[in-house]
């Protein structure tokens, strides 16, 4: 029973769906179009994007370049 437990813990803990679900949200019609929330927005993609590719090289230099 703890074991399992633990791996539902380990699960959610590396879900990235909150992360994918970032890039591919739906508009909501009724909300005004604002250029600075939308650069925002903008940063914000290419800065997960950057991490992500950042901790991909740091761990297959870890693993595969030891």
């Amino acid at each position: 029973m703890e074991e399992e437990q633990e791996k539902s813990k380990l699960k959610e803990f590396f879900s990235l769906g909150e992360v994918f679900g970032y890039f591919f949200r739906k508009k909501e019609p009724d909300t005004k179009k604002d250029l600075n929330l939308r650069m925002m927005h903008g940063i914000n993609k290419f800065a997960i994007i950057a991490f992500l590719l950042g901790m991909i090289y740091f761990i297959s230099k870890k693993i595969f370049f030891q």
